[in-house]
């Protein structure tokens, strides 16, 4: 009797536990915080602003933001990380629009640049540079004269600089395939195959040895529409080969006047203008390099064409610009995302 009441005994300690154990109530697990990136306006700490301007140009050297260039001849606009305000720099030698620029060891260089008023504006003959420690404009090599043109799309890899496409007479027509090298080390100037399509008003970007050709446009093709025949298709061109491919898939929105560059891995087209709306283009697209597949990103607050990105800190930087298609308004606000 002994052995069966422990047996027993234990057994109903057992379905105690589990009695116990059901009354208990689950402890609450809090649900995840979901953070979704967006862009945000940002504002100085100051209340300065960057010179108003459009067909110019963004871009960083060290812990500060340079917008430069652009409609007329106006001062360079400085943004301070450090402080979190904006300050005024030198004026160009010449008025300087539609260019890509580029940045090397600390100063930023000007090539393919258009200078004049609308619509026959005409390519600068030489190269341009502006040093940021001195605050300080300079004119360097001459570009070859059977080359010239402007808005085309530039970028800097192993010390060459490249030079894709671009527009010869301004917004009348005259668009090339062309692409260049110049070695910055020795001032040499090299043709390189053509693309498959002529192109202006864009962005080029580099990654793993490529250059990508992205969005754009063909200007005055159609005659009664200057913001019209804008490109669909991505050229991708193959330094070490010398040769070109267009990718499969063309991007989900065709704009021109957007900027460009590699963000996480992949090729980020921001904002531009095209025919079939008014205001300017906010809608944020990126390519990813793996699937060539485009996907959408958070589009900017608000939409802007003919200005630049700048990236710092892994986060993303719009300022100035236009915010509808041609030239007005010209814009005075900075937007951040990914911060």
């Amino acid at each position: 009797m002994t052995r069966h009441l422990f047996v027993a005994s234990i057994i109903f300690l057992l379905v105690s536990c589990k009695i116990k154990v059901a009354e208990t109530p689950a402890a609450e697990v809090p649900e995840p915080t979901i953070t979704v990136q967006r862009w945000e306006q940002l504002e100085s700490k100051d209340g300065s602003k960057p010179v108003q301007r459009h067909e110019a140009a963004f871009v960083r050297v060290g812990t500060k933001f340079y917008l430069l260039g652009g409609r007329d001849i106006r001062p360079v606009s400085i943004y301070d990380t450090e402080s979190g305000s904006w300050s005024q720099g030198a004026e160009p030698p010449l008025e300087l629009h539609h260019f890509q620029p580029l940045v090397y060891k600390d100063k930023i260089y000007v090539f393919a640049a258009l200078t004049g008023g609308w619509p026959n504006e005409t390519p600068t003959t030489h190269v341009y540079i502006y040093d940021p420690s001195v605050d300080a404009w300079s004119q360097g090599d001459t570009i070859p004269e059977a080359r010239r043109r402007g808005a085309s799309g530039v970028v800097i890899h192993d010390n060459m600089v490249y030079i894709a496409c671009g527009i010869k007479n301004g917004h009348i027509g005259d668009h090339k395939n062309w692409m260049d090298r110049y070695d910055l080390n020795t001032g040499k100037w090299e043709e390189l195959s053509d693309a498959p399509r002529p192109r202006d008003h864009f962005q080029a970007v580099v990654a793993d040895g490529k250059i990508y050709a992205v969005a754009g446009r063909n200007t005055g093709i159609e005659l009664d529409d200057p913001f019209g025949g804008t490109i669909a298709e991505t050229d991708v061109y193959d330094i070490a080969a010398n040769s070109w491919e267009t990718l499969p898939n063309g991007i989900p929105t065709q704009r021109a006047g957007n900027t460009a560059l590699l963000f996480n891995g992949e090729v980020v087209v921001i904002g531009g203008e095209s025919s079939y709306q008014e205001k300017a283009h906010a809608e944020v697209e990126a390519l990813n390099l793996e699937t060539n597949e485009w996907h959408a990103l958070p589009s900017l607050l608000e939409g802007r064409h003919g200005t630049g990105v700048v990236l710092w800190e892994n986060g993303l930087y719009v300022a100035s610009g236009c915010g509808n298609r041609g030239g007005e308004p010209e814009l005075q606000t900075m937007e951040v995302y990914g911060k």
